[in-house]
């Protein structure tokens, strides 16, 4: 058995026992593939993870950047309170659009807004709103500007937020100095900006999986 096929099956054996789909992810999912979206979702593993974040977090005001069709916005939406609120920036109007049908579907669009447009456009803007302090912000949009990303989800948080930032192993090539690949470096400068900054205290894992040779980062904001 291939490394890749073995990842896969084990995703499949977590998933089963630990974060079974229902009928309204699996339909956000047929919905994002039947729109020509790309299949870059996260796992189910990895939306229940993000889920448990936010509630050992205590969220109640969630950041993601990079919608795509909604799905791990249906999971970090899942984890708010009632009351709670989460704001998710996608670039492309389409995604938005096929998003915004899930998310209603899954009874999130009272909690859930989707702000269309460039993130680097659309995160100042939503600075002068002046909103409550993040508690959670999930980083997963194009990866050239991670840094930038990073920059201002500190700016949009406070003392104890979690910072999550994905795919930042890019299969290895996160490590290898000569790749200038420009999401490589967007990469690689955010988490150096983690481990440089003094009101950042992180830590990044690589993982394997349904979804390849790949990883994510946690920073929790300090005083």
């Amino acid at each position: 058995m291939s490394d890749a096929r073995l990842w896969h099956e084990v995703d499949d054996y977590f998933t089963a026992h630990l974060a079974p789909g229902d009928e309204v992810l699996d339909a956000a999912l047929r919905d994002s593939e039947a729109a020509g979206l790309p299949s870059i979702a996260v796992a189910p593993n990895q939306g229940k993870l993000l889920q448990l974040l936010a509630q050992v977090q205590g969220a109640r005001h969630i950041l993601e950047i990079g919608t795509l069709g909604g799905y791990s916005t249906i999971w970090l939406g899942r984890a708010l309170p009632p009351d709670g609120r989460l704001i998710t920036l996608e670039y492309d109007p389409r995604h938005a659009e096929v998003a915004a049908r899930n998310l209603a579907r899954a009874g999130l669009d009272k909690l859930v807004e989707v702000r269309v447009g460039a993130a680097l456009e659309s995160l100042p803007r939503l600075a002068d709103e002046n909103p409550p302090p993040f508690d959670l912000v999930f980083i997963d949009a194009d990866k050239a500007n991670n840094a930038h990303y990073v920059e201002w989800a500190l700016k949009l948080t406070s003392t104890g937020s979690l910072i999550v930032l994905d795919n930042v192993v890019r299969g290895g090539r996160v490590a290898d100095p000569d790749n200038t690949d420009p999401d490589v470096a967007g990469t690689r400068a955010a988490l150096e900006l983690i481990g440089s900054h003094p009101r950042l205290s992180g830590t990044a894992v690589q993982t394997v999986g349904a979804k390849g040779h790949d990883g994510f980062a946690l920073a929790r904001v300090l005083a």
